[in-house]
């Protein structure tokens, strides 16, 4: 995909980002390091608790799915960050060997009435699984730069 800037941007617009695998591994390395409850470090714990088996973290999940974002690096020349995500959902488990994709769709957009070389898009991000199953739900708030703008960096 090419870069997008704030005017090329319509609400509606749909976005698929390539897939990644977890395994059982990953899952256990960064709950060690940032999400250490038992049910995403353990095995045997794991399979005894409402989840029936290690399962990754949400934090992970969404992480993920950024990244998987960022790599279609449809806003590459022009993010100016984010001031917060919204309505963040973890529907379903995450499990070793599951594939994860993102759908993003534009779900508003607004330019900024104090800065004129931005606006705010509203991103609804939906992680999906192999099975086509929702994991995951946010909406991220994008800053986009204006195609014509100088750039404050």
């Amino acid at each position: 995909m090419s870069s997008h800037f704030f005017e090329d941007l319509t609400v509606g617009d749909r976005y698929v980002t390539g897939g990644i695998s977890l395994t059982e591994s990953q899952i256990i390395e960064f709950a060690t390091r940032y999400d250490p409850q038992p049910f995403h470090l353990d095995i045997d714990a794991a399979s005894k608790s409402p989840y029936g088996g290690l399962i990754a973290s949400g934090f992970q999940t969404v992480l993920l799915t950024f990244r998987l974002f960022i790599q279609t690096a449809l806003f590459n020349e022009s993010s100016l960050g984010s001031p917060g995500i919204d309505e963040l959902r973890w529907l379903a488990p995450v499990r070793p060997g599951d594939t994860l994709h993102a759908e993003v769709e534009v779900l508003t957009v607004s330019p900024s009435r104090s800065k004129p070389d931005r606006g705010i898009a509203r991103l609804g991000f939906k992680t999906l699984n192999q099975n086509g199953e929702i994991v995951a739900s946010y909406i991220l708030n994008a800053i986009i730069m204006r195609r014509n703008a100088l750039s404050p960096r």
